[in-house]
């Protein structure tokens, strides 16, 4: 999952976190403190946003967010952990899903369409990370370790013969999900497309291709 031009849960969205905030002032709750700072570590980068920043946006005192949380790194593992628990729960669904491999692996990237839809701003945190702290590095590991499991499908699916055996299997696992996290750089909620028509794009495109079959 990597960076780009969209930015989605920026200063628009953290604004309007804050101001939601800060008509209770300082009755805010974790959560939306949490959905504030990762609009400000997606518009700013995590290692360029401090608490001070985050305490200016809300409108509070330090005091008051660690009152929530032990540290910004705190707040990184629950964003990271938001995301990365949605693509496990897809995971732990897998047994109970009807068919071949292939039809598994279809299931697994349709939901991690909507998990992005449904948790754009922790998505777009998660494919940032880069491993500087041991909260990144840990959240590196689970994304390999779905990286493995992805990779596992599509090589059962390819010795069903439900898949092409000519490309590596690791190779085809990378490039699905790179189109699906490719959605960060430019989805955006309310707009032309809703998340069901978009995971229904993205399972089309990859497994049926773009070109018309001729009769």
């Amino acid at each position: 999952m990597a960076e780009g031009r969209g930015r989605p849960g920026g200063r628009s969205a953290a604004s309007s976190g804050a101001r939601q905030t800060r008509r209770g002032r300082p009755g805010y709750d974790r959560e939306s403190l949490l959905r504030v700072a990762v609009g400000l570590f997606n518009e700013r980068g995590f290692d360029g946003t401090s608490m001070d920043d985050l305490a200016r946006e809300l409108g509070v005192t330090k005091a008051a967010i660690y009152h929530h949380v032990s540290s910004k790194q705190e707040l990184l593992r629950l964003a990271t952990g938001r995301a990365l628990d949605g693509l496990f729960a897809l995971v732990d669904e897998l047994d109970s899903v009807p068919g071949r491999a292939v039809d598994r692996l279809e299931h697994l990237v349709r939901g991690s369409v909507t998990v992005l839809v449904d948790r754009l701003p922790f998505v777009t945190l998660l494919l940032r990370v880069r491993g500087n702290t041991q909260v990144e590095r840990d959240a590196l590991e689970r994304r390999r370790e779905f990286d493995r499991i992805v990779a596992g499908l599509v090589a059962d699916a390819v010795a069903d013969g439900d898949l092409r055996s000519d490309v590596d299997p690791a190779t085809t696992a990378r490039l699905l999900f790179g189109l699906v996290n490719s959605l960060i750089e430019w989805y955006r909620p309310h707009g032309h497309i809703g998340g069901p028509d978009l995971a229904d794009a993205v399972a089309t495109v990859a497994f049926d291709g773009l070109r018309t079959r001729k009769p």
